[in-house]
């Protein structure tokens, strides 16, 4: 089948792999270069790179607005389109160009999660569950009718970089299956339950500041949801500290219940550093200090006072 592939991160990579051993890939839509690191200087992205590798006809236009863009797009006469991760929006010319239509892999069950961030408010929603879904795309926003689903089940100790990993394998495996589907007319199309769709806008660096207030149980879930990015955060001595690794507490020290304000150090045990929160305790594993690099809890320890000090 003559494929079109539009992506952009790290995430679309083993999709776009899978699709190149198995099909004729007419082409690659990627976004332009952006700046990156301390230097700003322009870089190209991961599905850009895996492209070049493979000798890949390239575009990388601003906007698919652009009839110069489309045009190429066109001249590349794939049968179907799929996209991953892209970020840039399609507009209808785009959407009913392929005689077989767009398809988009995404990282959620849909209707559940739709929107920019699913794997991050999976892990912060608490789900017990997630998995990708293959979506037939029409103007809004992951609306479609889902064509193929397949479920994953969230570890414990599940995070965001984690299932991020393990959703692109997967969306690679869902996509192979989808376009074999597609191929022999066995794929059928289920429209999405609007009644029952949440949304995951995308994921801001404000929303890593922990709020001692809370339960420990929803701190220990920002922890795992926003690593390896943006890192979920608090204030030791006027500085930032990153939480890196953190789980709860297996039980309340019942003489800290109710006699020391969220936030507190209550003890430092060994390999962990336990804070009281609104309900529960936390137990910081590994943090880092600006300017630092990551430690383990018994190394920031070493040669400080924490007993009694107050977080965030």
């Amino acid at each position: 089948m003559r494929v079109a592939f539009a992506g952009t991160p790290e995430f679309a990579c083993p999709a776009l792999a899978a699709l190149v051993a198995r099909h004729d890939l007419v082409g690659v839509l990627t976004q332009p270069d952006r700046p990156h690191g301390r230097g700003l200087k322009s870089s190209p992205g991961a599905v850009k790179r895996l492209a070049l590798e493979h000798a890949l006809p390239l575009l990388q236009p601003a906007s698919l607005k652009d009839p110069a863009a489309r045009a190429a797009l066109a001249a590349w006469a794939p049968e179907v389109l799929v996209v991953i991760a892209y970020g840039l929006l399609l507009p209808p010319e785009v959407l009913t160009l392929p005689p077989r239509g767009c398809l988009n892999v995404h990282a959620s069950l849909l209707p559940r999660w739709r929107g920019a961030a699913p794997i991050q408010r999976a892990l912060l929603a608490g789900d017990a569950r997630s998995g990708v879904s293959i979506m037939q795309m029409d103007a809004g926003l992951d609306t479609g009718a889902v064509l193929l689903e397949l479920p994953y089940a969230l570890a414990p100790r599940e995070t965001g970089g984690s299932l991020h990993d393990a959703l692109a394998t997967l969306g690679a495996e869902a996509i192979v299956q989808a376009l074999g589907g597609l191929a022999d007319g066995t794929l059928i199309a289920r429209p999405q339950d609007a009644s029952a769709a949440t949304y995951a806008p995308k994921i801001t660096k404000s929303e890593a500041r922990l709020d001692w207030s809370h339960e420990a149980a929803a701190l220990e879930r920002q922890v795992r949801a926003f690593h390896p990015w943006p890192v979920a955060e608090t204030v030791f001595e006027g500085r930032q500290l990153r939480i890196h690794v953190a789980e709860l507490a297996a039980k309340e020290p019942q003489d800290v219940a109710n006699s020391v304000e969220p936030g507190t150090i209550i003890d430092q045990t060994g390999d962990s550093i336990l804070v009281r929160c609104g309900v529960g305790v936390l137990r910081l594993l590994q943090v880092q200090l600006s300017g630092r690099k990551v430690v383990s809890a018994r190394e920031f320890a070493q040669g400080r006072t924490l007993l009694g000090q107050r977080l965030g």
